[in-house]
């Protein structure tokens, strides 16, 4: 359909404004003319999108977006973290994948090869591990390796079908992973998707990433949405070794200097490597009056597990990070607990 960018692809259910049911679809005047049917269908389908988006506040208890100013600090793997996270703790979750042009949510949960159904006009999640609900502009691309080269208003269009024409039922949480930045995307979701409770920054410890990681909590407050707080991911890279028990060990760290470690009674020993610096997430989130939601360990076996499609939190649901996401998801819980609820958003 005209203003259906979803449609523009092949090779998956055809998902245009107009229902796919005729029992659904715009009554039919036979006087009118191919362009005037065309504008009664989008004005219909338009008006069916809206009844059930205002329903998405009835049906989804809470919706959080994961935001970040910079890319490349691991948002999109700090939102599938925090879905599996409150996944496993017995939640119903969705994950929207808002990245147009790079999404990247399905490969890192095993579910490139995941067709969407469509029916009755409606788009049906992927279910992932753990049950969570999946929706991505990657399952409906032919070719992962072709661009998606599309404006603003057909990027936002898209945007506005995931939102309104994907059947999510009902949820617990909905965890909204957006592209880096502050513009159309997150401002588009804001506007659009009712009772949003707040906004997830993501950030690693070093200054330049937490330059761009106070414009996005500015933007939160600019568009009067809630800043649940800050994660700082990549805080440390912790490392494990073995020497003569009860002695003091020295390894050289990324400045070039010297840490030391003492070994135990069995001669195990450990040190945390602070790789990107440490500590910048807490220092900005106090500078700017927002809670500090937790660090999540520099992990390879997270790159390991983006790539093969096996989340840390699945491959070692007990090692030190699934243990860190369980925290943040804590901490994002208590301050949505403690909230008085959405705020007003601009128009």
């Amino acid at each position: 359909m005209a203003d259906s960018p979803i449609s523009h692809h092949d090779g998956s259910t055809e998902q245009g404004d107009a229902p796919s049911s005729a029992a659904t679809e715009a009554p039919a005047d036979p006087s009118a003319s191919p362009e005037q049917t065309a504008q009664m269908e989008q004005a219909y389908a338009q008006m069916r999108r809206k009844l059930r988006i205002s329903k998405l506040d009835e049906e989804i208890k809470h919706k959080i977006m994961v935001l970040s100013g910079k890319g490349g600090v691991g948002k999109s793997t700090v939102s599938v973290g925090l879905a599996l996270s409150l996944a496993r703790s017995g939640k119903k979750v969705g994950l929207m994948d808002i990245d147009i042009t790079g999404p990247n949510i399905p490969k890192m949960l095993g579910l490139e090869s995941a067709e969407l159904n469509v029916e009755d006009g409606q788009i049906f999640p992927v279910i992932g591990p753990h049950g969570i609900k999946v929706i991505s502009m990657a399952f409906l691309l032919d070719d992962p390796d072709k661009p998606v080269i599309w404006r603003g208003p057909i990027k936002l269009g898209a945007i506005t079908q995931f939102i309104g024409d994907v059947a999510w039922g009902e949820l617990d949480t909905l965890i909204i992973d957006f592209p880096p930045g502050t513009s159309d995307e997150p401002l588009t979701v804001s506007q659009s998707l009712p009772g949003i409770d707040g906004v997830v920054i993501v950030t690693t410890p070093q200054e330049v990433a937490l330059l761009d990681s106070r414009k996005s909590i500015n933007f939160a407050k600019t568009i009067s949405l809630p800043c649940l707080g800050v994660v700082e991911n990549m805080s440390g890279y912790t490392i494990r070794g073995t020497a003569e028990p009860n002695t003091t060990i020295s390894v050289i760290g990324p400045a070039g200097t010297p840490i030391e470690a003492q070994t135990n009674e069995t001669g195990e020993w450990s040190l945390t490597l602070d790789i990107f610096k440490s500590g910048g997430g807490a220092s900005a989130a106090a500078e700017l009056d927002v809670p500090f939601l937790g660090a999540l360990p520099f992990d390879p076996g997270v790159v390991r597990g983006g790539d093969d499609g096996v989340h840390r939190i699945i491959a070692e649901p007990d090692g030190a990070t699934a243990v860190a996401f369980d925290e943040v998801v804590k901490n994002v819980l208590i301050q949505i607990a403690g909230s008085s609820g959405p705020s007003v958003r601009i128009s």
